[in-house]
């Protein structure tokens, strides 16, 4: 068995570990009795718990894979509705202001190129309007 240190570290002693079908079997085993976490069966058999998640895919274990489940109550659906539909109009203004702002830039550049001046910031100055 481990120390309580070895319990929540891992040492990487630079082995290379390879494990037979078998033990992967076994540990599975283990896991699926479900006396032990995951967490747990890992410390026991000194394997990350990640290395057990990726013998739980290729064994296609899905009833080990942990579940996730998404609770919502009504309130929250129709609030996130109503946000993601505020979102879109934002995104939507925001185009069109930056698209307004482009025809302005080259309406200015346009007047300013007639007028004479070198360019629209030259004409923003002698209009006082903020470049």
């Amino acid at each position: 068995m481990y120390t309580l240190k070895q319990m929540y570290m891992y040492k990487n002693d630079g082995y290379v570990r390879r494990y037979s079908e078998s033990f992967k079997l076994k540990v599975l085993d283990e896991l699926s009795k479900g006396n032990h976490s995951k967490r747990q069966v890992g410390l026991l058999y000194g394997i990350q718990p990640s290395t057990i998640n990726e013998w739980i895919k290729k064994y296609n274990r899905k009833d080990l894979m942990n579940t996730r489940v998404l609770v919502q109550t009504d309130d929250e659906l129709t609030r996130i509705k109503a946000l993601q539909k505020e979102l879109k109009q934002l995104k939507e203004l925001l185009i069109k202001k930056d698209l307004d702002k482009l025809i302005d830039d080259s309406y200015l550049t346009v007047a300013a190129k007639k007028l004479g001046y070198k360019d629209a910031l030259e004409l923003k100055k002698k209009l006082n309007i903020k470049p």
